[in-house]
């Protein structure tokens, strides 16, 4: 049974991105009829589960932390002025977002599948999307064509978040019963993210197919992505290993809230930019399915 649990998983990702490819059209329908509601409700579920096993006693601001929001606020600068004298404006901020944007809900979810530790993860995912809302306005109204603020970015950050969060602790004080077994069963995260998963890669193949840009520059989107997935990743993973949590640190920088960052793209940047972050969610899915194949192979 384990073995079959283990290759079930492990096939699991690849096979929710190509049946989210394939029926892309469908379930963007059926996103959009829930008003786009269902994609953040089943993340909000999954976040709920993972936070019934923190403990806020326990949340601790760590020298780790400081290090990955001073690579992404510095870095998403450096970024853009590295791109933008070779690749024009917008790959520059098609780059820039992808290290803006501040670590995905999920992360958490799969950090704790990968046995990182939840409650640093917490900790950061709260810190990073606040500090976020805060300083990316200026940073996109410096590099991009309209103006943010902190409201609007929060107003998209909060509700997925926040309120899991809160739900998640008050389940833990007012209903201890309940918070221990949906931190026994927080294997449903997962599940729960695959259906997410699903959803969010057919939203991204409609919109990859009905972009109207110069291929050439999607491609040097899609591929700076690629590129930046992979150092996020790595980076996170060497601070996190200096730290005594390599798949903390490595999901924590690595593992984007693309939905954001999309969002932003579309709104104060370039709207071409925003191929960069969609093409973003399908690499660190990749990564994803090989880390938790690899954990379970070692497991």
């Amino acid at each position: 049974m384990r073995v079959s649990q283990h290759n079930l998983r492990t096939a699991a990702m690849p096979l929710a991105m190509v049946v989210g490819a394939l029926l892309c059209r469908e379930l963007s329908a059926v996103e959009a009829s829930s008003g786009n509601m269902l994609t953040p409700s089943l993340i909000g579920a999954m976040l709920f589960l993972t936070f019934c096993r923190v403990d806020v006693r326990s949340m601790r601001l760590r020298w780790v932390h400081l290090w990955m929001l001073l690579f992404q606020f510095v870095g998403s600068v450096v970024v853009y002025w590295i791109v933008a004298p070779l690749l024009g404006d917008t790959v520059a901020q098609g780059a820039m977002i992808c290290v803006l944007a501040p670590i995905a809900m999920a992360a958490v979810v799969i950090g704790g599948m990968l046995g990182g530790n939840v409650t640093t993860m917490a900790t950061y995912s709260l810190v990073c999307n606040l500090l976020t809302a805060l300083i990316a306005p200026t940073i996109l109204h410096s590099l991009g064509t309209g103006s943010c603020t902190f409201a609007e970015i929060i107003g998209r950050v909060a509700p997925t978040l926040l309120l899991p969060f809160v739900a998640g602790q008050a389940c833990r004080y007012l209903w201890r019963g309940g918070a221990e077994w949906f931190a026994q069963h927080s294997q449903l995260s997962f599940y729960l993210w695959l259906v997410s998963l699903i959803l969010v890669i057919g939203r991204t193949t409609c919109f990859i197919l009905d972009t109207e840009a110069d291929r050439l520059v999607e491609v040097e989107l899609a591929a700076i992505a690629l590129l930046l997935c992979l150092l996020q990743f790595a980076v996170g993973r060497a601070l996190g290993r200096a730290a005594g949590d390599a798949v903390a640190g490595g999901q924590s920088l690595g593992q984007k809230n693309t939905v954001l960052a999309v969002w932003m793209s579309l709104n104060f940047l370039d709207p071409v930019s925003s191929v960069a972050p969609t093409a973003y969610i399908v690499w660190q899915n990749f990564v994803n399915s090989y880390q938790i194949w690899r954990h379970k192979e070692n497991s």
